[in-house]
Order: structure tokens, then C-alpha cells, then sequence
């Protein structure tokens, strides 16, 4: 049995792990997009390293867009096989995956519109709407820790990660001449005290892990500072300077955290008497699947739930779903708070919000979360004077704030405790992937320092054999 990293390979997107059996079955962990590279992204998006034909299986540790954003072009290109996932994962994915085919047919659009004034020829979208709907028929739903037999010599079961709805570490047992090898892929590892979903629970003994290592040189701060932090961050933008709060964040997740939060401090009194508007039709229809999907949601939040039957819902909070009313926003004299994705501020709402309020003092642009280094996102976090948004240079002169604790990663140590559940002694090899080169080399030191053995930071396109004790 052979394992490719064809993605996410000292990255932090782009999510691919092809496994592939003895007897010749095709299995892919996770078909995720590259984001945030321009035009080098959209090549890399298309030079997918296997043939999607040939795929028996893809396996999604969760719905993110680079984990599972590529499922539609894979089956464009001709992918007929199953789609393996949790039952949240799904109905995310439902959702999801057509609003990332609108996008990209949005981006050709513009970059078409554009480029044809330069005699440049068109591209085509890397997949549509159209196809991410054909490919939901794919997918299979399974609930969490039980176990799942995908055919006689290959079975599988989800176990909680905690870092968005539905995801799930990928526990395979996979048979070959009489004996067994377990490979587990924890897809991405969530935060022990997460506002809204349950911790990250222990996941059964494997041969070999596949792990993620996004903040694997890094330490977050205590979660309520961070509570304290957009409390601070709202009062003093809106209520003190006037001004409005633009909040980048991923419409899955960190939107819900943060109203969850803003909704709290609504019911004890401390917010400040402003409108606060998600401007995202993903992040209301997702929020309605937050509601169904209660079983993924920790004793706070079914705390809260006994007085409050919504926990993403209060009289000055706004859902807007239509373009005519998220174009409104930019005409508002008031002082507001506006929340709209995507968190890397790559695609979507918030790069119109950011146009039309980057340039003036008496605002703040607030972070919550990572920025792949490339992205627009990172660009302001570093400090640029000026950044360019739909191919127009724009000053930064809004205010810059960060709060990291809103972070859906676990930091090092956070990751290094959820995997001591397993046997170090018995452990073959670690694979850190889903991190750039600090991150993945400092994760390295602090698993050694804690014990861990032959921990390998794969390049793109290695190839590793896989063999049982």
C-alpha cells in the first residue's frame, strides 16, 4: 500500500492524500482547493496529480473549502465514486460547494471582462455551480464513531475533531494479505474549549497519522480574553470613534462563533446599541444547519439553549442575504458592525466591504482567524500601506486589529494533547502536512521534545510505503 501527499504538502491548503491499495483501490483523503495564490492558484487547482476517473473513494474529514472544494471539478473530469463524510459534513458540503462554484464562475467572469480589453483569451471556471450540485449525489453520510465498511477489506469511522461542524478524524483499517494496517488522518484539529462544538475526543490506535500542523510553532491566548478582546474591539470602533467594524471571517464557523459570542453579551447587557449585520447567504444557511446539526454542540451551548432557544439570533442582529442588500451596507452613515467572508479575505462580500472602508480611520478591519501567507488577508496583517482589491490600489487607513483565540486550530500544545491517545511506542510514522515550513519543522521539535518518533514533513507529490508491523 502506497500513500501520495498531492496537496497541502508543506501548505496550508489544498488538502489531497491519495491512497492506494494492493489490489489497486483508489482512496483520496480530503479533495481540497489551493486558496490565495492568484493565477498560480487556478494552475495548481488543475494539475490534480491523479485521474479522477480512477478514484474508488474520496474520504472528507470536514466541509472547508480546502479540504473538499475540489470535489466538483474532480467530478467534472469524470469522478463517479463515493464521497465518505460525516452527516454534518454533508449538509455543509451541500451548501458550500455550489457557493464555491459561484464564485468561480464570478472570477472568470470579472477576470474575462477584464482581461478581454488586453486581447487576452477567456478561462474557463474551474468548475460551476451546476457541477457542485451534480456531485451531492456522491456523497454518503455516517454518523460519528460507528464503524463503516466501504467494502470486505476497508473500514472506517469518524471520531470528533471539534474544529467545525461535522469533522471528523478519518480512522481506516485497511486489510491486505491477512493483516491489518490503521491509518488515521485527523483532517484539521480543533480547540478543547471551543465556544460552540465539543472537544476534540481521543480516536482509536493507529499505525500510521496523518496530522495537521497550522499553528505548530504557535501559542494562543486564553479564550476569554479573546471574548474580552471583540467586546473592547466593538465598543471602541463603534460606540467611541463612530466608526464601522469590518469582521473577515469564514461563513462556517467563526461566523457562528462570533454572533454566538455578540449574542451572550447581548443577554448580559454589554453590547453597544449597534446594528450588526452577517452579510453572507452561505453563513445564514449554514447557521440554520448549526440548529439541526445539536449534536455537535457542547453542554454551553444546550445550556444557553434552555433559556435561549436561539443562540444565533437577538433583535439588533441582521441575516442579509441578497446583493441589493449587502450593497446598502457600503451607503450606511451609522456606526455598525458588519461580518462577511471569506476570513483570508480572498473571494466573497468582504472584499467590497474592505474597498469601501479600508480607507477611512474611523474604522477597524478585525481578523479572527489564520491567513494563509499569500493571501489578501495577510497582506493587511503585516502592515501594507496600500493593497490592491479588484485590481484597484486602496490606502490602508482603517485600524488593524487581531484575535487570535477565535483561531478553529488548536495550537501546539492543544494538538501535541490530542494525539497522546496514542501508543508512541507503536506509532510507525507521523506525517505533518497542513502547515508551511516554520510551522511543520517547530511542530517536529515540540513532538520530539514530547516523545514522539519518525515524524516526516512530506513534499509535494512523495510517495511513502505503508506496511503493517
Amino acid at each position: 500500500m502506497k500513500i501520495q501527499f498531492l496537496g497541502a504538502a508543506r501548505e496550508v491548503t489544498g488538502s489531497k492524500h491519495l491512497i492506494v491499495t494492493e489490489v489497486g483501490k483508489h482512496i483520496l483523503l480530503d479533495c481540497g482547493m489551493y486558496q490565495g495564490k492568484g493565477l498560480e492558484t487556478d494552475s495548481m487547482n488543475r494539475d490534480l496529480g491523479f485521474d479522477p476517473a480512477s478514484l474508488d473513494h474520496i474520504i472528507l474529514s470536514h466541509a472547508h473549502i480546502d479540504h473538499s472544494g475540489l470535489i466538483p471539478y474532480v467530478y467534472r473530469l469524470g469522478f463517479r465514486g463515493s464521497v465518505i463524510c460525516t452527516n454534518a459534513t454533508r449538509d455543509l458540503c451541500a451548501i458550500m460547494l455550489p457557493d464555491s462554484g459561484h464564485i468561480q464562475e464570478s472570477d472568470a467572469y470579472h477576470f474575462n471582462r477584464k482581461k478581454s480589453r488586453e486581447g487576452l483569451r477567456p478561462i474557463e471556471p474551474i468548475y460551476t455551480a451546476d457541477d457542485a450540485r451534480k456531485c451531492m449525489e456522491l456523497f454518503i453520510g455516517i454518523p460519528f464513531n460507528r464503524k463503516f465498511s466501504i467494502d470486505a477489506n476497508i473500514e472506517l469511522k469518524f471520531t470528533g475533531t471539534g474544529h467545525m461542524l461535522g469533522s471528523g478524524v478519518v480512522n481506516l483499517e485497511i486489510r491486505e494479505r491477512g493483516e491489518t494496517i490503521r491509518i488515521a488522518y485527523t483532517g484539521d484539529i480543533g480547540r478543547p474549549s471551543d465556544r460552540i462544538l465539543k472537544a476534540p475526543s481521543a480516536f482509536p490506535r493507529c499505525d500510521y497519522l496523518i496530522t495537521e500542523s497550522t499553528y505548530g510553532n504557535r501559542l494562543h491566548p486564553p479564550k476569554q480574553d479573546a471574548e474580552t478582546e471583540l467586546l473592547r474591539v466593538v465598543t471602541e470602533t463603534c460606540a467611541e470613534k463612530g466608526g464601522k467594524l469590518i469582521i473577515p471571517s469564514f461563513a462556517i464557523g467563526r461566523t457562528q462563533e462570533i454572533v454566538y459570542s455578540m449574542n451572550n453579551f447581548f443577554n448580559k447587557g454589554l453590547l453597544p446599541k449597534v446594528d450588526i449585520y452577517v452579510d453572507s447567504p452561505l453563513a445564514v444557511n449554514a447557521t440554520d444547519i448549526f440548529r439541526l446539526h445539536t449534536e455537535c454542540l457542547n453542554g454551553e451551548v444546550h445550556h444557553v439553549m434552555e433559556t435561549d432557544p436561539d443562540p444565533f439570533g437577538f433583535s439588533s442582529l441582521h441575516y442579509i442575504k441578497t446583493t441589493e442588500d449587502s450593497k446598502k451596507l457600503n451607503l450606511l452613515k451609522k456606526p455598525c458592525v458588519i461580518i462577511s467572508a471569506s476570513g483570508m479575505m480572498e473571494a466573497g462580500r468582504i472584499k467590497h466591504h474592505l474597498a469601501n472602508n479600508i480607507s477611512n480611520p474611523d474604522n477597524t478591519i478585525l481578523a479572527v482567524g489564520y491567513c494563509s501567507p499569500s493571501t489578501l488577508g495577510a497582506r493587511i496583517l503585516r502592515g501594507d500601506d496600500m493593497v490592491s482589491i479588484f485590481g484597484t490600489e486602496y490606502r490602508v487607513r482603517a485600524k488593524i486589529e487581531r484575535i487570535e483565540a477565535f483561531s478553529g486550530h488548536g495550537d501546539y500544545s492543544e494538538m501535541i494533547s490530542f494525539i497522546e491517545c496514542q501508543d508512541k511506542a507503536l506509532l510507525k510514522k507521523i506525517f505533518l502536512v497542513h502547515g508551511d515550513q516554520d510551522a511543520t519543522s517547530g511542530y517536529r521539535t515540540h513532538l520530539n521534545n514530547a516523545g514522539f518518533r519518525n515524524v516526516e514533513i512530506p513534499f509535494l507529490k512523495q510517495e511513502f510505503e505503508l506496511v503493517p508491523w
